[in-house]
């Protein structure tokens, strides 16, 4: 039996859940959710909680049960809370500002980068380097961060780049003199 799969998701105060058919809907404060679910998994709201459970023992049941339970999961936090990430920007010259809808930024190439910001993500920049992302979608958050992240990702020599306040960059020896 799964571990994530069998635990039931909290639903908390102003948090509504609801089922149609196979969609999944959550509304709270930050906004609306939808997710789609398979055939295989059963979900039951039983007062303040939401309970998954498989339809059979196949390979497949057995993998939609914890995703399920975990996509609710998230969907209930991200209406409820919301979600954050943070990047940080390292190399001389390299910095961020907000200019109206769109996140400019330069980075040693010959022109800044403008990337639009999606709607339901907000981002803040703190002191040039800082970018501190956050939404209400966890998979949207991800993308963002991923995309902004890929216009220059960290490098191993010198650490330069685009990376994750929590990330870990293995740094390589550059070439040394021959003797």
């Amino acid at each position: 039996m799964s571990r994530i799969g069998k635990m039931p998701v909290g639903i908390p105060d102003g948090v509504k859940l609801s089922i149609e058919g196979n969609i999944i809907t959550v509304v709270g404060p930050r906004g609306t959710l939808k997710q789609e679910h398979q055939p295989e998994v059963e979900i039951d709201i039983q007062g303040k909680e939401c309970v998954i459970n498989r339809r059979n023992e196949s390979k497949r049941a057995r993998a939609m049960h914890g995703l399920y339970r975990q996509l609710i999961a998230n969907m209930v936090t991200g209406v409820s809370s919301g979600f954050s990430k943070v990047l940080l920007i390292n190399g001389v010259g390299y910095r961020a500002e907000i200019s109206g809808d769109n996140l400019v930024l330069n980075l040693g190439y010959s022109n800044p980068i403008e990337y639009p910001i999606p709607e339901g993500i907000e981002i803040k920049v703190e002191g040039n380097t800082r970018l501190i992302v956050s939404g209400y979608d966890k998979q949207k958050l991800g993308q963002v961060c991923a995309e902004v992240r890929s216009f220059r990702p960290p490098e191993p020599y010198k650490g330069k780049g685009i990376r994750y306040e929590n990330e870990h960059i293995r740094r390589k020896i550059g070439k040394s003199a021959i003797k």
